[in-house]
């Protein structure tokens, strides 16, 4: 199947705004599971509500676009109820880590086998530009005009420590390594997490004078780095980029299988 075959043509164009770095990620999702070469019943996308959240409407694929911050409490409903499909959850600060902060946490602790996608443009660009928990010390948003003073999750640390047994990040700049690490994500065995770091020049850049969304995705390109670069050695101050988890540990489904088994044979 080609890429566009995955696509609900019909619903665009999109309603992102000019320059959102959503767009790319869809893309490079896309062309993930085209080289995966997955047929559109062999998969199911689950979405909360936010800009991020919308991706879910353009996919032509098992769709679930649900409540805010619960994307994950519904995936992992229809993953044990389906436990053959492969289930992509795309996510943004808030739906991820502010009120779905606690499924997101458990759902890397079970190792429930999903892709978790936390679009990351560090700011509530849907209902008005508020901070999230991604936003960063510093920051200016609507909600914190005289410079936010939270500081934000680091969401490689947050999952690796929480036991996602697939953990990277990218950017909406590296378009390649965002769909080889995708394609890498959804074929693996167990809960993966994936952050993409995502432009927003309608609130974020605008209210912290970051210029036009081609100047939003030079910084990526100039303030992150490979893991483990000599560059990083020189400059602590950039971000890493690449697949920072990678291991297997027992899957909660298949886990769950063997309780069923257990209690039907009324063993221990």
């Amino acid at each position: 199947m080609a890429v566009r075959d995955y696509l609900r043509e019909r619903f665009f164009p999109h309603m992102w705004c000019p320059g959102c770095g959503h767009g790319t990620i869809l893309g490079a999702l896309l062309r993930a599971v085209e080289s995966l070469g997955l047929k559109k019943s062999e998969m199911v996308m689950v979405s909360g509500i936010g800009c991020s959240s919308r991706i879910s409407g353009y996919v032509d694929f098992h769709t679930l676009h649900t409540l805010h911050g619960r994307a994950l409490a519904f995936a992992t409903g229809v993953k044990l109820s389906r436990p053959e499909v492969k289930l992509m959850v795309p996510m943004g600060d808030g739906d991820a880590l502010a009120i779905g902060g606690n499924h997101f946490i458990h759902a890397a602790r079970r190792n429930i086998d999903m892709t978790a996608i936390v679009m990351n443009n560090r700011i509530y660009g849907m209902t008005g530009g508020q901070y999230s928990p991604l936003t960063g010390y510093g920051a200016l948003a609507t909600t914190a005009p005289y410079r936010n003073i939270d500081h934000g999750f680091d969401v490689v640390t947050l999952a690796s420590a929480a036991g996602a047994t697939f953990v990277a990040r990218t950017t909406a700049y590296h378009v390649q390594q965002a769909k080889d690490i995708l394609q890498k994500a959804i074929a693996h065995k167990g809960f993966s997490v994936v952050e993409i770091l995502s432009q927003c020049p309608t609130y974020f850049g605008r209210k912290n004078r970051m210029g036009s969304a081609v100047d939003m995705l030079r910084w990526f390109k100039e303030n992150t780095t490979k893991i483990g670069s000599k560059a990083k050695a020189e400059n602590p101050d950039l971000i890493e980029r690449g697949i920072f988890v990678e291991k297997q540990l027992p899957e909660y489904c298949s886990e769950y299988d063997k309780v069923l088994e257990r209690a039907q044979s009324g063993g221990s």
